[in-house]
């Protein structure tokens, strides 16, 4: 899968934080003097950091992206030194990837005796990472951190999290019960390699569904992960192929299910689905449901 990366020029880089601001995914921090890209996971390339940097040290490399491996990840990062591997660490463990974690974690054990830093070291500060509210080490300016309760436009919305054992309280609460489990849904904006996908039951819904299906989070989305698209007015439809194709093969996903609206233009999500399930490696089942204008279910089938 084709992805725009963000890569920085360390000698150009002045270390003065602003492209740290300017990266609403928290994926860019600012570690011994110079920015680092501590999560190319979470990165999701719209490049909103370039334009914060008066060094242009930063830019954008559009290269085919093999799976996340993370244990490559962490073999790479050990160069930079402890502190970006903390940062890296401490990022997983914010956004809630535990499988990750639990990788990175087990090839710093593996190889301590190879490395220049303590790994108990390291291990200590992430599991303290709650008395460390900016994420920066003590050294290090520290730069505001981004508030994540903002979700217009193209920067704060797209911030992975995944929020799947959390319940919201009765009061907050207007009606019924939200069974999501993650964020970001617009399919422009997932990543298919974030932990929530991993096995998962994929319901891909073209945006107008949930509007029109009362029942659409008890009913449909209950034990699923969501992805969001509209066949008819999004751009850059060879993206979508793209990221369905990873989700069944590099997050191996168990089920499809689509969900459009009767007007035909809607079709064309089945046929995307279609297109990734000849370029996949893996074949998975896909259930298509055809949801009326006026809420009622007209076909459910396999396909």
């Amino acid at each position: 899968m084709k992805r725009d990366i963000i890569t920085i020029d360390r000698d150009k880089c002045n270390g003065c934080g602003l492209c740290v601001s300017g990266c609403h995914e928290g994926a860019l921090q600012l570690i011994d003097g110079k920015a680092v890209l501590i999560s190319e996971l979470m990165c999701d390339g719209l490049g909103a950091c370039i334009g914060e940097c008066p060094e242009g040290a930063i830019t954008i490399e559009h290269r085919e992206a093999a799976p996340y491996d993370e244990a490559l990840t962490i073999s790479k990062m050990v160069a930079n030194g402890k502190n970006t591997v903390i940062a890296h660490l401490k990022h997983l463990k914010d956004y809630n990837e535990k499988e990750y974690l639990r990788q990175g974690v087990e090839w710093l054990l593996a190889n301590s005796d190879k490395l220049s830093f303590s790994v108990d070291e390291v291990l200590q500060a992430v599991h303290n990472h709650s008395k460390d509210a900016c994420g920066c080490n003590s050294n290090e300016p520290k730069v505001k951190p981004q508030t994540m309760h903002h979700h217009g436009g193209g920067c704060p919305g797209s911030a992975a999290r995944s929020f799947a054992n959390t319940t919201a309280s009765s009061e907050s609460m207007v009606s019924g019960k939200s069974e999501l489990t993650h964020w970001p849904v617009q399919l422009h904006l997932i990543n298919p390699h974030s932990g929530h996908f991993r096995g998962s039951n994929l319901l891909l819904a073209a945006d107008c569904v949930a509007f029109s299906l009362g029942n659409f989070h008890s009913q449909y989305l209950k034990g699923k992960t969501l992805a969001i698209a509209c066949p008819k007015l999004d751009t850059n439809k060879e993206s979508y192929i793209e990221k369905i194709t990873a989700l069944i093969d590099d997050a191996q996903v168990d089920t499809i299910t689509v969900m459009k609206m009767e007007v035909p233009c809607c079709g064309g999500l089945v046929q995307l689905a279609r297109m990734a399930m000849e370029q996949a490696k893996r074949k998975v089942p896909i259930k298509v449901i055809t949801v009326g204008i006026q809420g009622e279910i007209l076909e459910s089938n396999w396909v």
